[in-house]
């Protein structure tokens, strides 16, 4: 009896600190906290290595305020582009809000007026919102309606950003109103400072418009555009921007897109004149997935930079052709390989190494993408 008494004491003893292991094993994640509280919260590291056989660094026509490629500026480096993390609380009715921080090399480039400090750290967006049946309403600094390609590195499909990217605002800040007619159609309007601009750099506000297409489950179309006085030439003068995304699944494999963009911007100048600029894009994408793992992705670019107001050198087209090839390793990692060629009609890439210069500019990158 007393052995049995000892043994059933000793068992007791060593049981104690496994149910012990087995609360604390059962104890919430923070993903399981956050997912309670009805907070999303999730980010990606996007780092890699790019060279190019100009000095891209020199910007075009060794202007460097010009630069021809927007993150990818380096001639021979490794690189943190970004650490970017978002965390929202985004419900379908009632108060919400969203803010997402951008860390890297990159946030240099994407800083909003009038923060001209080359920080590595943005706050890239930051906005309260309000929903309520169909009508949803944000207010605070949120990413523009142009373009297909965005900030957030693991929505794009290339390593490079196009030219398109660079030729439209990254973010604006002031009110947006966003009506859902339909599951398929809805409506689009708001009121900002302008381009990339925390403060007003001026008294004058722009105005936001757009509509997103759903008519079929495979087929997405937005076109959005905006007007509104921006600083230029001796005081403020009128900038108009139109632009049109369109994607299209074929297949769960196959998808394709196109974008067009056309910017206007009228400049005053002296005794009361005004001159008018523009420039046209169009880019267009395809997306092949070859197995679970290998995905491969094109793109085309034509901009026609005619008054120079993008590049600062009148009468000159570009085109650049993109082909770029990721392995998925695992849901969280995505490595990627990319070649690039630009091409201009007029001779504005700089050499490196010296001052003369060239139609066209070549670059290869790899990236590495995680993402949580």
């Amino acid at each position: 009896m007393k052995k049995l008494l000892i043994a059933s004491a000793v068992s007791a003893a060593l049981a104690a600190p496994t149910v012990a292991l087995a609360q604390v094993a059962r104890a919430p994640t923070l993903g399981q906290v956050l997912d309670a509280s009805g907070i999303s919260m999730n980010g990606y590291i996007d780092a890699g290595y790019s060279r190019a056989d100009r000095d891209v660094e020199a910007g075009v026509n060794g202007v460097a305020t010009r630069p021809p490629r927007v993150f990818d500026n380096q001639n021979n480096s490794f690189d943190l582009h970004q650490f970017g993390l978002s965390v929202s609380k985004l419900p379908k009715e009632g108060f919400g809000g969203l803010v997402n921080v951008t860390v890297g090399s990159d946030a240099q480039v994407i800083h909003s007026f009038p923060d001209n400090s080359g920080s590595m750290f943005d706050v890239t967006q930051a906005y309260a919102q309000y929903s309520g049946g169909p009508l949803t309403l944000i207010a605070g600094k949120y990413a523009t309606l142009h373009g297909t390609e965005v900030i957030w590195s693991p929505s794009n499909a290339n390593v490079s950003r196009s030219i398109l990217f660079g030729a439209v605002p990254f973010t604006h800040t002031g009110v947006r109103a966003t009506w859902a007619l339909s599951d398929t159609v809805s409506l689009i309007g708001g009121v900002n400072n302008g381009r990339d601009q925390v403060t007003d750099a001026n008294r004058d506000k722009t105005v936001e418009l757009g509509v997103t297409l759903n008519p079929i489950r495979a087929l997405n179309i937005s076109i959005s555009g905006y007007s509104g006085k921006e600083p230029a030439g001796t005081g403020n003068g009128t900038r108009t921007s139109i632009n049109a995304v369109g994607s299209y699944s074929i297949s769960d494999a196959i998808s394709v897109g196109a974008e067009l963009l056309n910017v206007s911007q009228d400049i005053p100048g002296a005794a009361g004149a005004t001159t008018s600029r523009k420039y046209t894009g169009f880019a267009g994408y395809g997306s092949y997935t070859f197995t679970r793992k290998i995905r491969g992705a094109l793109r085309v670019e034509n901009f026609d930079d005619k008054d120079g107001l993008q590049f600062g050198v009148a009468g000159t087209k570009y085109k650049e052709v993109t082909a770029t090839g990721a392995y998925l390793a695992a849901d969280n990692f995505e490595a990627r390989a990319e070649l690039r060629r630009d091409q201009a009609t007029n001779a504005v890439f700089r050499d490196l190494g010296a001052t003369t210069v060239s139609k066209n500019l070549t670059t290869v990158a790899v990236q590495g993408l995680y993402k949580f």
